[in-house]
């Protein structure tokens, strides 16, 4: 890190010897300007915003006493190495309240001030290194907690509320809009099936990052919301609304697209709101983009940009708006609304023209996959349930027996959430913000804050609740996803390790070789060797056959 320095003196000889003789270039300091006396100095404070300054005392115009009290008027923290003949010895007493760092008796010993210059440059480096560790951190606790607000608007559950966040961001409602897109892995249902848990983990925190690392190349304001497995919504910044452009939109979401299947070998939707995004729209729109995706099943190689909603609701937005009805009554626990709406959905039905059957039958399979797919967002349904339901729906059935499968996982639903004690809702809050948050300052007062409980309880319930401690379960969490992202991606150490969230490489590969008695280089060499090996043996067992 090269710092910039400042030179004070009225005697141009003086000058022209610290320019000359201390080895700035080997110290990694440059001189950015010299004065001859105190007002010409505070000028070029204000150009050049030195961290480090060497002055003399007595200087014509304005002398060393007055320009430091005028620096520090300035708010300047800026490292001062004041310069005095033996004579002036006793004005150091005057500046000790001005906190300059250290003073070089005239004639200069130019090898003791290169050593003092160089013990102060590496006292400014390490400052400058833990403010910006200290901004880096509060940016991310900042973006964290308005990310929190959106992702509360977003799935519209009650409790939360953008009122302090505003005040924070210095904006009202009406000045806050975003560009809203919903990305989803294509045909998800079906791949979901095929992978295990940690292969499910892997495959949503790749996306993840891949639309955040993009996202973060345009070098525009974004958030990307993980809402449920294989389902994020990403939201730009527009400000004002009138900077929304569709065009502009829709390439955002080409890029994306395009990305991810340029770097996992994956298919996504993506549907595009067409017009701005206010936060109290976010809910709303979020419903109506998910719903174009549902009932685009089909629609893959473009980006789905839904028009607006007219005011004459068709049988299938109907069907929609009762299955989102028992969703949010599930979420919120309340059995009267999740089951008033079960018995609107089967009188909607019994209301609908024999002609309309035909059509609707498609939509309300989607209807029972989506409904599936939040049953399992909320883990109120066993692996064993969810299989045998997923058989049932891939047979095809009619609209009587998908409707009766509805029927079924409503009442297994309903009993589950019932059954769920409170401390077991909140670890789960828990288990999904670690997962969508591995690559963040992960703390037991982020967790705790975000479920509203103390510190002291929130880690008594996580042991309670996973036999481990919460320090022991990220790490392992981190340490298996960077475990599959050595094996399967050409990413280097530093980045996969800043991915999991360890942004000095050094620590990272300590703690790796800890758990895992490898160094990161060594695991990748052994994982990619096991790979090659196992490909090998396939082809030869393939060749046996034939």
């Amino acid at each position: 890190m090269k710092l910039k320095a400042l030179l004070v003196d009225d005697e141009i000889n003086i000058l022209k010897n610290l320019q000359a003789v201390v080895p700035w270039e080997e110290l990694d300091v440059e001189i950015v300007g010299a004065a001859r006396n105190g007002e010409q100095a505070i000028e070029a404070v204000r150009t050049h915003r030195p961290e480090l300054i060497l002055c003399d005392i007595r200087m014509p115009v304005m002398d060393g006493i007055e320009f430091l009290g005028a620096l520090r008027d300035m708010h300047s923290d800026a490292e001062v190495i004041m310069m005095t003949g033996y004579q002036d010895f006793s004005y150091v007493r005057s500046v000790i309240r001005y906190e300059v760092r250290d003073y070089i008796l005239k004639p200069i010993d130019y090898d003791e001030l290169a050593q003092t210059i160089s013990r102060l440059a590496e006292g400014i480096r390490e400052r400058k290194a833990e403010q910006q560790t200290i901004q880096r951190e509060w940016r991310q606790v900042f973006h964290l907690a308005y990310e929190k607000v959106l992702y509360d608007l977003l799935i519209d559950i009650g409790g939360s509320s953008a009122k302090p966040f505003l005040k924070l961001h210095e904006l009202s409602g009406e000045d806050l809009t975003f560009a809203m897109m919903l990305v989803d892995v294509a045909d998800y249902s079906k791949k979901e099936r095929n992978w295990d848990e940690k292969e499910r983990k892997l495959w949503n925190f790749a996306v993840h990052n891949i639309l955040q690392e993009n996202l973060a190349l345009l070098e525009i304001p974004y958030s990307v919301l993980q809402v449920r497995s294989g389902e994020w919504c990403v939201l730009i910044e527009r400000i004002p609304p009138e900077s929304f452009d569709r065009d502009e939109c829709e390439g955002w979401g080409t890029r994306l697209r395009e990305a991810v299947a340029r770097f996992l070998k994956l298919n996504i939707r993506v549907a595009l709101h067409p017009a701005p995004v206010s936060l109290e729209r976010l809910a709303r729109i979020y419903k109506h983009l998910q719903r174009s995706l549902s009932l685009n099943a089909g629609q893959e190689e473009a980006i789905i940009v839904p028009e607006k909603a007219k005011g004459q609701q068709d049988a299938s937005q109907r069907l929609w708006d009762r299955i989102e009805e028992m969703v949010t009554g599930l979420k919120r626990c309340d059995r009267r609304k999740t089951e008033a709406s079960l018995r609107e959905l089967n009188e909607s039905f019994r209301q609908l023209p024999d002609a309309s059957y035909e059509r609707v039958q498609p939509i309300l399979h989607y209807l029972c996959l989506h409904l599936l797919r939040e049953m399992r967002a909320m883990d109120v349904i066993g692996p064993e349930d969810e299989a045998a339901f997923w058989s049932q729906l891939d047979r095809n059935p009619g609209i009587r027996e998908t409707l009766a499968v509805i029927n079924r996982l409503v009442d297994r639903s309903i009993e589950s959430v019932m059954k769920k004690k409170t401390s077991d809702v909140l670890m789960l809050s828990a288990k999904d913000y670690i997962e969508r948050n591995l690559s963040s300052d992960l703390c037991i007062d982020t967790l705790a804050d975000y479920l509203g409980i103390s510190g002291s309880y929130f880690s008594l319930l996580f042991k309670q609740h996973f036999s481990e401690t919460f320090v022991e379960y990220v790490t392992k969490q981190r340490m298996e996803m960077a475990k599959s992202l050595l094996a399967i991606s050409d990413k280097s150490i530093t980045a996969i390790g800043q991915m999991v969230g360890y942004v000095e490489r050094r620590y990272f590969t300590r703690v790796f070789s800890k758990y895992t008695g490898l160094l990161p280089s060594e695991y990748r060499e052994q994982a990619q060797s096991l790979t090659d090996q196992t490909i090998l043996t396939e082809w030869m067992e393939k060749e046996i056959r034939t």
